[in-house]
């Protein structure tokens, strides 16, 4: 399937990473569940002595983040001949793992044990979700960091002598990422962490509804 395809449900998972990352790092204890980067150096911050970030946290989540990557690239091996085929599966899974965070959310505290079970479970989720991404090799699309996708804006630009061809992809990922940290900010502030993984689920719907639809379509 042609990249281009992909292109709309991968800006829609980069969204929601955006979205998530906010929702834990601004209400789990200063963790990320998308970005295994930052945990690391949280990580190293925490046992420098840093009072606010937490230890157990940041490894629960790499933990978790790796255990989802281990499910994402076994189903990537056995639904990954179709883009989109893969995209829906793993949309679907993450659906059912974001409504029970949401749940847990709602009915429990969001500190203590039950605070690590759901960033444990976001984790899992965008584990799952970089996996998949990664096997579809779609170039500047991982959907969970933009690190990469910076440095090719300025390193692939005409000031550094190249062409840059994919400089509206690039920029549009990197928008999309603020966009989906910008949401999941104000929903957190203003409605609580239930209601923000409740409309990172009902995003997922969107996208699997969107990738199902690309699986059926005839190829061009």
């Amino acid at each position: 399937m042609s990249e281009y395809r992909l292109l709309p449900l991968l800006f829609g998972l980069t969204l929601v990473s955006g979205l998530i990352d906010a929702v834990s790092f601004l209400k789990l204890g200063h963790v990320f569940v998308a970005n295994m980067t930052g945990n690391v150096v949280l990580l190293g911050f925490a046992i420098g002595g840093a009072k606010d970030i937490s230890i157990a946290g940041s490894l629960v989540a790499i933990a978790a983040f790796m255990c989802g990557a281990l499910v994402g690239g076994r189903l990537s091996r056995r639904v990954g001949e179709s883009g989109a085929h893969l995209l829906s599966v793993t949309t679907v899974v993450k659906i059912v793992l974001m409504l029970a965070a949401a749940l847990s959310a709602s009915l429990f505290a969001i500190a203590g044990p039950s605070g690590y079970a759901i960033t444990a479970i976001l984790a899992i989720s965008m584990g799952l979700q970089n996996a998949a991404v990664r096997s579809l090799k779609v170039p500047d699309m991982t959907t969970t960091v933009v690190t990469t996708t910076i440095t090719g804006i300025a390193a692939d630009s005409t000031l550094a002598g190249g062409t840059n061809t994919r400089v509206r992809r690039r920029v549009a990922s990197v928008l999309i990422m603020f966009a989906g940290a910008l949401i999941g900010a104000l929903l957190v502030f203003r409605f609580g962490v239930a209601t923000a993984l409740t409309a990172a689920a009902l995003t997922l719907a969107i996208l699997s509804a969107w990738a199902w639809r690309l699986r059926a379509a005839p190829q061009p």
